[in-house]
């Protein structure tokens, strides 16, 4: 895969957001951007050019559902794929409001196999 995309992997527990980095690395991803909550990956995604949003359901400070909800309410944002990373059940998780769908998501514990489904058909590779 190419340097140039850029992930942004949202979790509050650092070996989780380890765990995803070595599944992305795997996968020749080199361009890896963590937050520690949703507010933090917020400011980074104004920032900085994302390409995918791997995302932790719940977090302090701001949620992924409150995260995935600005990206999709922001014209320059919205665009961007987004992974929902949850141990919440699949019935919990479907997004009935318009513009802020989910992208995709995995259930913890997920299998990296999985993951990396997930990302290269998300990343059209």
């Amino acid at each position: 895969m190419s340097d140039s995309i850029s992930v942004l992997v949202v979790d509050d527990f650092s070996t989780m957001r380890r765990i995803i980095k070595k599944h992305l690395s795997g996968l020749g991803l080199t361009n890896i951007v963590e937050a520690e909550n949703g507010l933090k990956a917020w400011n980074i995604i104004q920032d900085q050019n994302i390409d995918l949003v791997v995302c932790d359901w719940n977090m302090p400070e701001m949620t992924g559902m409150e995260l995935l909800k600005k990206v999709r309410t922001s014209e320059s944002l919205k665009h961007i794929p987004f992974i929902m990373v949850t141990a919440e059940s699949k019935t919990k998780i479907t997004i009935e409001h318009g513009e802020e769908k989910l992208t995709d998501y995995i259930a913890k514990p997920f299998k990296a196999k999985d993951l990396e489904e997930k990302i290269k058909s998300m990343l059209q590779v």
